[in-house]
């Protein structure tokens, strides 16, 4: 070879050695076009790493296939059998799971005979992954710990953190939540100390928040999401195909934390940077984008979102459930919870059926059946366990449907929930729980703890932006102020007789309240006569012993 090929292949294997994708793909790319430069199997696998990092999915694909013949060719099984896992990996993402399945069972006629080597951990994973699918815990524990010994012996911190990941998806699956989460956090830890090679970082953030959210560890989500989007945004000059995946994770972290206008915003971002294997992400972003502007009372854009979702292959529930319930159609949020309920399964973790559960309860007492809401709360209760998310949404739908049932039991078990969304800092549930609790304290005639309740409901909503609630809160305390003003007075005369008592003139009410002096003349006749009184001093004496001063 010729020194500027060498020199070109020195270039590209070193610009790939620091993992700089756009510059790696450039020079491969060129390499790959020139009749002089005969890539190598190793090159080629290369490449269809650089194209990859690069969005160029199906240039990846054909340089692995390249890669894979090459390999074969030349007799070695190990590197056939990494590039046919990658190719499973690869087309699964693209959505062909025939043609993903075939090249695992090719990666598994190459690598299943030999010596123990690293290029089966790849393997040990896929069993650990299709043995929880099934629900086979011993099965998808076995096949973590021969991931794990692979690992060990390989010296690899890449496959071991990917063993630790996949040993604590397994436990998780099976209720294990303690161990599972001590795992995860020991994986996380290499990934955080920058100790992986940029893919295994990407899969470990990308699969643990994941998991995270699934599991309902809601301050391992807000922690983890931070800090793989801090990972995004350092790693790589050009494009991370991880970004986007990471970034569906934030909005849905965002949109619980409150902060609802960025997480639009980075809604719609996701949506453009996800790319096309991972497009289930996006999905999740338009899901959430959803949710935002529900609440908001955007309830066409809304609608538009979930579409969006749902042309993507998700069921936009709870969130079209609960629009359809504030459109006014509550047969409809019924009917596409009960579809939501019927078709999930235990993979999606227990956080996707609890808001399915919440939500069904919500609905069940709107259209007046307490029966079904109160079987949902009890589901949930039982599912809730000692996690902090799960039990406060099982604390909100028990204390609603003891509003319903018991309005004596709801105050205690809403007064729990409300200081759980509190420690949780989720302010859009922290507020609807104080509008039942709200309710509750009416029920058991304690008036002025519902009005601050209310009061602080409001003022929740109203800073979020969601004003459909801003507006029912505040008109509920609108009628509870209503409600409390003795003598029958109305709140314009609650008003008048207050400035009358602090030595206000007609002249001087007229100009607080902005009415005529006639008008307020009108007012006080009215005060007097509801009253039983005929002078000012006695309807001042009035307003201080009803505590209207």
């Amino acid at each position: 070879m010729s020194a500027p090929v060498i020199d070109r292949a020195g270039r590209a294997r070193d610009a790939v050695a620091r993992e700089a994708w756009g510059e790696a793909y450039a020079l491969l790319h060129a390499r790959d076009r020139h009749p002089d430069e005969a890539l190598t199997p190793d090159d080629l696998g290369a490449l269809s790493d650089a194209a990859w990092w690069s969005g160029h999915l199906d240039e990846s694909v054909a340089a692995r296939l390249r890669a894979h013949a090459a390999h074969v060719a030349a007799g070695d099984h190990r590197g056939a059998g990494l590039a046919a896992w990658w190719l499973h990996y690869e087309y699964a993402g693209l959505g062909r799971p025939a043609v993903a399945a075939g090249w695992l069972h090719r990666a598994r006629h190459h690598l299943d005979g030999l010596p123990p080597c690293p290029e089966q951990s790849f393997l040990a994973w896929a069993d650990a992954e299709e043995a929880t699918a099934r629900g086979d815990g011993p099965a998808a524990l076995a096949a973590t710990g021969r991931m794990t010994r692979l690992a060990e012996r390989s010296g690899s911190p890449d496959l071991l953190a990917l063993s630790r990941q996949a040993a604590s998806a397994a436990l998780l699956a099976q209720g294990r939540r303690a161990e599972g989460l001590a795992l995860l956090d020991e994986a996380m830890c290499a990934a955080e100390a920058g100790e992986l090679s940029g893919v295994f970082t990407g899969w470990l953030y990308c699969l643990a928040l994941t998991q995270c959210m699934e599991a309902a560890d809601f301050g391992r989500a807000v922690e983890w999401t931070r800090t793989a989007m801090e990972w995004c945004a350092a790693f790589g000059t050009g494009d991370n195909p991880f970004r986007g995946v990471c970034r569906a994770h934030r909005v849905e972290v965002l949109g619980l934390l409150g902060e609802w206008t960025a997480a639009e915003e980075e809604a719609r971002r996701a949506c453009r940077e996800v790319p096309v294997d991972c497009l289930e992400a996006a999905a999740a972003a338009y899901c959430a984008a959803g949710d935002v502007q529900r609440r908001q009372g955007r309830l066409d854009e809304a609608a538009r979102s979930y579409a969006h979702a749902h042309e993507l292959g998700r069921l936009p529930q709870p969130g079209l459930a609960l629009l359809r319930l504030a459109q006014g159609r509550a047969d409809a949020a019924a009917a596409g919870l009960r579809l939501a309920l019927a078709c999930q399964d235990a993979r999606h973790g227990p956080l996707a059926r609890a808001r399915l559960l919440a939500a069904s309860t919500e609905v069940s007492l709107a259209v007046g059946a307490v029966r079904d809401a109160a079987d949902a709360a009890a589901e949930l209760d039982a599912l809730a366990g000692d996690v902090p998310l799960l039990r406060a949404l099982a604390g909100t739908a028990a204390g609603a449907v003891a509003l319903a049932e018991d309005p004596g039991a709801a105050a205690p078990v809403l007064r729990r929930a409300l200081d759980l969304w509190l420690r949780l800092r989720v302010p859009y549930e922290a507020a609807q729980t104080r509008m039942l609790l709200a309710a509750a304290d009416r029920a058991a005639g304690d008036e002025e703890a519902a009005r601050l309740e209310l009061a602080f409901a409001r003022d929740g909503f109203e800073g979020l932006g969601a004003g459909p609630d801003a507006r029912r809160a505040a008109a509920l305390l609108s009628a509870a102020a209503r409600r409390r003003l003795p003598g029958g007075l109305t709140a314009r005369e609650a008003e008048v007789l207050r400035l009358v008592a602090g030595g206000a003139t007609n002249k001087g009410v007229a100009g607080a309240l902005v009415i005529s002096e006639h008008t307020v003349a009108r007012h006080l006749n009215n005060i007097f006569a509801k009253l039983g009184v005929s002078t000012r001093s006695a309807a001042t004496a009035y307003a201080y012993a009803h505590g209207l001063v």
